[in-house]
């Protein structure tokens, strides 16, 4: 059996990484944004069931908070510049801002709506 001291852990900071969105959305006349999350991510499925298919999406609401967060997601910005963003904007409202993020990051991941990179 191996000592803790060989193992060596490696440890990511989720603040470092880049959110790249991998779905579509639409945005709403008031600004709100909704997720477009095909009924089916395999690619044969995709391509042949998808476009004849009269619902092809999901769609998921988002409220001003997780819309603010998506459009901020454009492959450029890292999660701790979008939660600056996030404190800018919304002051308050949006504490505790690194948990709420956390948890909305790791649950858009887990649903294939979003990579980070």
């Amino acid at each position: 059996m191996a000592d803790k001291k060989d193992v060596k852990q490696t440890q990511i900071n989720l603040l470092n990484l880049i959110p790249v969105q991998k779905i579509k959305c639409e945005i709403k006349e008031d600004g709100l944004v909704v997720l477009l999350k095909p009924k089916y991510f395999n690619p044969f499925l995709a391509k042949h069931l998808l476009p004849r298919m009269k619902q092809p999406y999901f769609k998921i609401n988002l409220d001003e908070i997780g819309s603010f967060f998506w459009l901020n997601c454009d492959g450029t910005r890292t999660v701790l510049e979008i939660a600056k963003l996030h404190k800018e904007n919304f002051g308050e409202k949006v504490e505790p801002l690194y948990e709420r993020i956390a948890h909305f990051i790791t649950s858009l991941e887990k649903n294939r709506l979003l990579v980070l990179k």
